[in-house]
């Protein structure tokens, strides 16, 4: 009996990753159109440089570190209100592929 509390206690204390591991190369492209999409209306030197680190980002996880950049071309484009929204619009693409504590809405 003691192995079987054992072994559901270690069950429940395991930190559960739901984030896959490595997309593939498709699902990479994915991110990254939704990406670029989302800054598609912005011109400037900033945006060029922006979607070429996009188009030459490996991983999920750099994507995501892009969007940053991409809230602040959008709010100088339009405004913080709009420049949200889309970065918040954006989280549905990488659910999956980041720990869902990482996936944070901007307010």
């Amino acid at each position: 009996m003691i192995p079987t509390i054992a072994r559901i206690i270690r069950g429940t204390l395991k930190p559960r990753s739901t984030a896959r591991k490595t997309p593939t190369l498709k699902d990479l492209q994915v991110i990254r159109n939704a990406l670029l999409q989302c800054v598609e209306d912005c011109d400037s030197a900033p945006a060029q440089r922006l979607r070429h680190k996009i188009a030459h980002t490996l991983t999920a996880k750099e994507l995501w570190m892009l969007r940053n950049d991409a809230y602040q071309l959008i709010s100088q484009q339009h405004n913080q209100t709009a420049a949200a929204a889309r970065i918040n619009d954006l989280i549905s693409s990488f659910e999956g592929w980041l720990e869902p504590s990482q996936l944070v809405r901007i307010k």
